[in-house]
């Protein structure tokens, strides 16, 4: 699915009413109507719905939900903040349709100043402005951004919170912006909503479909996406009757230290449930039969460092290496690190403390093959180009960095970016806050091994490995809590993951 920016949405609008061909006011009540027909279904029937309309075409939108809702039997007032007195031709069409004839309390504000009464029982249509906002919120609107959020009313924000822009909002104060409960986003997810720093304003958002031309939307240039499961699921390699374990590749995953054999042995885990045909993993001396042991179906190579690893042997006949995963941070670590980016060729996953150390020696990414992959989390991504202050900022800064280095980059966060050498950004649609545990990293580290071992490139080894890292703690949340879900159970649903994608494929040719 595009994440297309705030003016091409704008451009998909004008082309949909030109080519489908269908009004302005027409496309805004469909887009409307969809709105009205979520808070049907999601409100209380007897709830007190006060709707805040803007001047622009967001508060024409809201001008329709409120005529809708108060159709469908509920109580609904209406405020239309109107100061400049100068309305959008669609919203001065829909504020004529109120005027004439709807049977809803309706209120046109022309005076700065004026808060209605809100009660925390109330639902709020936030209708206040839109995806044209371009400049941080200012008087008399704060105060009513501000009496808003602290009624403790549920807040239903249209297309996008109030205040909020589209895609940058480093020059924007959350405080001036609506803190939606729910946000109802038309067509497309917001860039901005992908972002940690954007939470509290946006809340739950969904993405409701109002039948913008589809050839507008193909048309459009973007380099974000948000993966859906159809999109991955026609990534997946189909399996051959005849295929063997050597069609399936043969992984290396390198690493381990003492007290951290466990990295390894999820690492390796989810690395054989995620279809390598053949997996070895290296560790450390001391570890050797924590792995045996723990993972009989991997074959191991004992370093000859006892508590960690001092070389990594590459085979020709491996397809892919996996290093980081618990590894440490020594002088001998970093002894293996360098001498497999100098002796390797294979594409690499490069996790945890691999990453750490190479923000210690900058000048060792030059060294790194190609059709590799960083997974850094926030924090590790930081130590490689120095700190950002916002999570736009950070995802701007991998772009630069995935296409400047050749890489492909994992930005690990509750919407994984996965950021091309070309400079596409995928983001995750799947996973939840359960995945924020420990080992979660090592098991993301097998799975995208185990791809790249199988011949997957490096994209789309990334946005699919991610996709069913998400989708197995997601299977794992439907029988324990957040809270209860370790990265052991993570490994333990790759395999329902793959089908759940599997059906996805079957589903839209059946």
């Amino acid at each position: 699915m595009k994440i297309p920016a705030s003016y091409q949405i704008k451009a998909i609008d004008a082309y949909t009413i030109e080519h489908e061909p269908v009004s302005s006011v027409d496309l805004m009540k469909r887009a409307a109507t969809t709105v009205a027909a979520w808070i049907a279904e999601h409100a209380p029937f007897d709830a007190s719905v006060k709707v805040f309309a803007g001047s622009g075409n967001n508060g024409g939108d809201a001008l329709v939900v409120a005529q809708l809702l108060a159709k469908n039997g509920f109580h609904v007032e209406c405020f239309l903040f109107n100061q400049t007195q100068k309305l959008s031709p669609d919203c001065a069409f829909y504020k004529e349709q109120i005027e004439n004839g709807t049977s809803l309390h309706f209120k046109e504000v022309t005076n700065a100043g004026f808060l209605p009464e809100i009660k925390s029982s109330d639902w709020v249509v936030d209708g206040l402005f839109g995806t044209g906002l371009n400049r941080p919120m200012e008087e008399p609107f704060v105060s009513l951004i501000r009496h808003i959020n602290t009624s403790g009313a549920t807040v239903v924000s249209i297309d996008i919170p109030s205040g909020l822009f589209g895609e940058d909002n480093r020059q924007n104060n959350p405080e001036h912006c609506i803190h939606a409960t729910y946000t109802l986003s038309f067509q497309f997810p917001k860039l901005a909503f992908l972002f940690a720093e954007n939470s509290k304003v946006v809340g739950n958002w969904q993405v409701l479909p109002i039948g913008l031309h589809p050839q507008a939307i193909e048309k459009c240039q973007t380099p974000y996406s948000f993966t859906t499961g159809e999109e991955m699921a026609l990534l997946l390699k189909p399996r051959d009757k005849f295929a063997h374990k050597g069609t399936f590749g043969h992984a290396l995953i390198a690493g381990g230290s003492k007290g951290k054999m466990g990295a390894m042995v999820l690492a390796a885990r989810s690395c054989l449930h995620s279809g390598v045909g053949l997996l070895t993993v290296q560790v450390p001396a001391s570890g050797n039969d924590i792995l045996q042991i723990s993972v009989p179906e991997a074959m191991t190579i004992p370093d000859e460092g006892e508590n960690t690893i001092t070389s990594v042997q590459i085979a020709e006949k491996m397809n892919a290496v996996g290093i980081g995963c618990g590894m440490g941070t020594s002088a001998e670590a970093a002894q293996a690190l360098h001498q497999l980016l100098q002796t390797c060729d294979k594409p690499m996953v490069i996790d945890a403390d691999a990453l750490n150390l190479l923000a210690q020696h900058p000048e060792w990414m030059k060294l790194i093959p190609a059709n590799s992959i960083l997974t850094p989390h926030p924090a590790e991504f930081d130590r490689l180009v120095g700190k950002s202050a916002s999570g736009y900022e950070r995802m701007e800064k991998a772009h630069e960095f995935a296409t400047k280095n050749k890489v492909t980059i994992v930005l690990k966060g509750a919407y994984t970016a996965v950021v091309s050498t070309d400079g596409e950004v995928g983001f995750n649609s799947t996973g939840n806050p359960g995945l924020a545990t420990a080992g979660s990293g090592d098991t993301l580290t097998g799975i995208l091994v185990a791809l790249q071992a199988q011949g997957y490139d490096a994209f789309d080894a990334a946005r699919l490995g991610v996709y069913l890292h998400g989708s197995a703690g997601d299977i794992a949340a439907r029988t324990v809590a957040f809270e209860s879900i370790t990265a052991s159970d993570i490994a333990a649903n790759l395999g329902f993951a793959f089908n759940e994608l599997k059906n996805k494929t079957s589903n839209k040719h059946s």
